[in-house]
């Protein structure tokens, strides 16, 4: 398989941390977004809306949507699984994954921020204030809601799931732009149980081979 992704892309860095998780290899391939590498034709033909991460598989395939991704890993290899065993345990595992991909991620990626900017008129610090805002409103409210699930190290129970693989992606995004965090117990503990694992922590955006310094 290979990977098409940015290493300071929080939907990239999800799936890295399932792949790691799962134990499957893959090829990375870096489109790096800053740069401008998605509107490039080698890429953006590849697939009818060039974001990252996009992973294509041994038979060519292209999937999309990194939630999608993480779905279609977990049903080929169910072991470990992403998603709890009952019925209510997954409802609440993708209420929580979905409170960070669809509440806080849309407003403040990468081509947002820049539309706000270049666009819109925005200065650097309301676009910087606009993205504390929308961050910390998303992860209190995320907090609150771990209140909820079962007791353990991870966002619900003893095992590292699809909540956690995108939750602990948009707390590096939270600390580069100086997102306070103080108060939010709950995400904090799920963060630090995380980055004690192995495929949280070598999947990180500074350990990807296209790290800038």
């Amino acid at each position: 398989m290979k990977l098409y992704n940015y290493f300071r892309s929080s939907a990239s860095y999800r799936v890295r941390i399932a792949l790691a998780l799962k134990g499957l290899s893959y090829d990375y391939v870096s489109v790096h977004l800053a740069k401008g590498d998605h509107k490039l034709p080698a890429f953006a033909q590849m697939v009818a809306d060039p974001l990252v991460p996009v992973l294509e598989l041994d038979a060519g395939d292209r999937l999309t949507q990194s939630l999608a991704i993480m779905e279609y890993l977990d049903e080929l290899h169910p072991t470990p699984s992403l998603l709890p065993a009952d019925a209510l345990g997954r409802a609440r595992v993708r209420a929580l994954t979905l409170a960070v991909a669809c509440e806080i991620h849309p407003l403040n990626n990468l081509r947002v921020l820049k539309y706000l900017v270049k666009d819109m008129g925005v200065s650097e610090a309301h676009k910087d204030q606009w993205y504390v805002h929308w961050v910390r409103n998303g992860l209190e409210a995320f907090d609150q809601q771990l209140a909820y699930s079962p007791e353990g190290a991870f966002c619900h129970g003893d095992a590292p799931g699809m909540a956690d693989c995108v939750l602990v992606p948009q707390i590096f995004n939270a600390r580069r732009f100086n997102v306070p965090l103080d108060g939010l117990e709950r995400v904090q503990r799920v963060f630090d149980a995380c980055m004690a694992l192995d495929a949280f922590s070598r999947t990180q955006p500074s350990a990807c081979p296209d790290a800038e310094g």
